[in-house]
């Protein structure tokens, strides 16, 4: 399912839980969204904890399976390094969710917007953070 790239490089647009959600159920406007980014040459970062909180059966998910595997989305690994990261990031902001924080964390890092459903939640995380609503 999708690409795993070695370091934070292209242009792209980190997505939450609600965004692949979203898609999965067709929402048109998640799907505009999604055309015009890669129209643009955006790739798509979706961290792990995310497609664990939206996969429920890939038989039926036949929209959001596809989008996984194209070659413009990336699933980032929570690693070690990433793990530490959500954990001081969810310390400093007195949160307790790391799947979250692996959202905010990851855009952070390229400099990304967040698509999501959830902004507030987001924003306690980071008051700065991008967010393209759905």
């Amino acid at each position: 399912m999708g690409k795993k790239r070695a370091g934070i490089a292209a242009a792209g647009i980190t997505l939450d839980t609600g965004a692949l959600i979203a898609l999965d159920r067709g929402d048109k406007r998640m799907i505009a969204l999604l055309s015009e980014a890669l129209a643009q040459g955006s790739v798509f970062r979706v961290p792990s904890g995310v497609l664990g909180q939206a996969w429920r059966d890939g038989r039926v998910q036949v929209t959001l399976a596809r989008f996984l595997r194209s070659e413009e989305v990336e699933i980032v690994p929570l690693d070690a390094e990433l793990a530490r990261a959500c954990g001081e990031l969810c310390g400093a902001t007195k949160t307790s969710d790391v799947v979250d924080a692996s959202v905010v964390i990851l855009a952070r890092k390229g400099r990304d917007p967040i698509v999501s459903s959830d902004p507030h939640d987001l924003r306690r995380l980071d008051s700065g953070a991008r967010i393209i609503p759905i």
